[in-house]
């Protein structure tokens, strides 16, 4: 399975890419692709907000589905979707409704 990420390229935020194209500041809201059609509509999106200038550094990610929550599978991926590594108060952690699952 994978998921589209970005940088929202006005604010630098990270976001992923919704089943209705827009980009969503949780991972939670992400489109998941689980077959090569619905991985080649993400990429399509992904190049067409680029040309846009929405975003940029996007990329398609693997993920698994843990408790019901999308997890990546990279470190990376996991950091960038929890916020900044410095204190639990701010970041995307912080925000109320957001649990980030390790």
């Amino acid at each position: 399975m994978k998921i589209l990420t970005a940088n929202r390229l006005i604010d630098g935020e990270a976001v992923w890419l919704a089943a209705d194209h827009s980009w969503a500041e949780t991972i939670h809201a992400a489109d998941i692709a689980r077959d090569d059609a619905t991985v080649e509509k993400l990429e399509r999106a992904g190049r067409a907000a680029l040309c846009k200038n929405e975003v940029v550094d996007v990329n398609l990610i693997d993920i698994e589905i843990a408790n019901g929550e999308i997890r990546p599978l990279r470190l990376r991926e996991r950091i960038r979707a929890a916020g900044p590594t410095t204190h639990p108060l701010f970041g995307k952690q912080a925000r109320p409704g957001i649990s980030i699952a390790a």
